[in-house]
């Protein structure tokens, strides 16, 4: 059991470069686009790339799901919309769904 629980120095080093990876990805791509011109189009579309990016991965599970998602997804808009705090708005949502399973 204790060797679970053991770092091993090539895990370690594996988390450290994907670490280092991702910050890397992300930095050079807003180091990039703080160095190009964009188009009005172009600005708005960034700006609701993260919207879609979140259909993308909700809509499946909604439309593989049953009335629990389909009931956490309308509390989270819900919550989302009213207070605008998207933290509170997934807790309600993840509560929402073990509720509701556990009374389906």
């Amino acid at each position: 059991m204790s060797e679970l629980f053991v770092l091993r120095p090539t895990v370690v080093a594996v988390i450290l470069a994907m670490a280092v990876a991702t910050y890397a990805t992300k930095t050079s791509g807003f180091w990039l686009v703080s160095r190009l011109d964009l188009s009005d189009r172009l600005q708005v579309g960034l700006r609701v790339l993260p919207g879609a990016v979140v259909v993308a991965f909700v809509a499946p599970a909604l439309v593989a799901g049953g009335i629990a998602e389909w009931v956490a997804a309308a509390l989270t808009v819900s919550v989302a919309h009213k207070t605008g705090n998207l933290l509170a708005a997934l807790l309600v949502g993840i509560l929402a769904v073990v509720f509701v399973r556990t009374l389906v």
